[in-house]
């Protein structure tokens, strides 16, 4: 077992402390980012007066962002490197920030959705960059726990997102203020980025440590130098499980407001401080403690145990009414928690060291977030019930419960 004080630690004891606090700094901006979406969709449907289907492009752009830029961004890293990947990210979520300013002025929805898919192409090569960076920060045994710390400060950026946005849009506020001051920020950080020395992780270096300590060295690995198979079924089935995890998520977080206002009855404001405080809060808290659980308990009996749980809860979403249900929201957040980085970090040990490449692919699967809100948004505006189309996130977290006893 590793301890805590390892994970920042390379076999060869250098510490990565210092590139690590770096890297995991531009976590909360994308997480800052992605939940301000959820406060967005309501609003859009209220002050453009569209559908829930039509509303839910605010997430297709930008998770349809990440399918299209994913494999660019890899190409990025392999040619330039993982800072060169993190700038040009950066570079492009600040201008589509400052691209909701025209957008406001003339109040077009289509302009809206433009500017969230250049963020989305951002936060592509963002991700790209820092996920698979922070596995390889240390320890190969540890990366679990890595990256589950580095994602709790996205839960921060997560709990931020709704907060502001809700007290600013649902007062009758003015949507381009707040990402006037994040593109202006995410600007400052890009050239602060482009001032700093990070070391870069060669490309077979998750390989090599893995093959050291499965004992497979010798005359097969050192006579042919080749890499791993990249698609094999493992990786193939941390593909898909990271496809149905965003796209739950996603899901979730879209309808969260509608479902509070129609099934529940407070209003949006009220329901986007739950969101913030309450949802989101056990997201960091389950982060938090997951990270420190995995020290003890391997990462996919524990996400096995989170699905399941997050599958009951959203079952009980479907068939309950009142306050009830948003105890069960709050389950449904804690699990989600430790998902993303925990499956991201099993498919990419299953990757045969071809780490940037198997990157790209894993950061492509995040368009499932740009599938499901659509796809729940029909549902509900087909049979009038925001509860039906929860069907939704619970057959993905029944198929994550699957990848978990599988990978056992």
């Amino acid at each position: 077992m590793t301890k805590p004080k390892d994970s920042l630690l390379r076999r060869d004891g250098v510490s990565m402390v210092a590139p690590f606090v770096l890297i995991t700094s531009l976590f909360f901006l994308w997480g800052f980012a992605h939940s301000i979406l959820e406060v967005l969709n309501p609003h859009f449907q209220e002050s453009f007066q569209i559908s829930k289907t039509m509303a839910a492009f605010v997430q297709a752009a930008v998770y349809g962002g990440y399918f299209l830029m994913a494999l660019p961004a890899g190409m990025i890293i392999r040619k330039w490197g993982y800072k060169a990947g993190v700038i040009t990210g950066l570079l492009l979520y600040g201008v589509g920030a400052l691209l909701f300013i025209p957008s406001s002025m003339i109040n077009s929805f289509p302009f809206f959705v433009f500017s969230l898919f250049v963020i989305g192409c951002g936060l592509t090569c963002l991700e790209t960059s820092a996920n698979p960076y922070t596995t390889v920060l240390g320890a190969p045994e540890s990366a679990e726990r890595r990256i589950n710390m580095a994602q709790s400060l996205n839960g921060v950026g997560w709990i931020v997102g709704p907060l502001v946005g809700g007290a600013l849009l649902f007062s009758g506020g003015d949507i381009a203020v707040p990402y006037t001051i994040v593109g202006v920020v995410v600007l400052l950080v890009a050239l602060l980025f482009s001032r700093m020395n990070l070391p870069e992780i060669a490309q077979d270096t998750e390989g090599d440590d893995e093959q050291k300590s499965s004992g497979q060295t010798g005359a097969a690995c050192a006579g042919s130098g080749e890499k791993k198979s990249l698609m094999n079924v493992a990786f193939i089935l941390g593909l898909t499980a990271l496809f149905f995890y965003v796209a739950a998520q996603t899901g979730v977080n879209s309808f969260f407001i509608n479902y509070m206002t129609e099934n529940v009855g407070i209003s949006s404001t009220e329901a986007s401080t739950w969101l913030g405080f309450g949802g989101m809060g056990l997201f960091v808290l389950g982060r938090l403690t997951g990270s420190w659980v995995m020290a003890y308990i391997r990462a996919e009996r524990l996400l096995f145990i989170y699905s399941a749980l997050a599958a009951v809860a959203t079952a009980i979403i479907m068939t309950c009414s009142g306050m009830a249900t948003m105890g069960a929201f709050f389950v449904v957040y804690l699990c989600e928690s430790i998902m993303f980085p925990t499956i991201f970090s099993l498919a990419l040990r299953s990757s045969g060291g071809n780490t940037k490449l198997a990157s790209s692919l894993l950061i492509m699967t995040i368009v499932g977030g740009a599938i499901a809100p659509l796809l729940m948004g029909h549902i509900a505006d087909t049979t009038g019930s925001m509860a039906e189309a929860f069907v939704v996130p619970l057959v993905c977290y029944v198929y994550i419960a699957i990848y978990c006893l599988i990978k056992k």
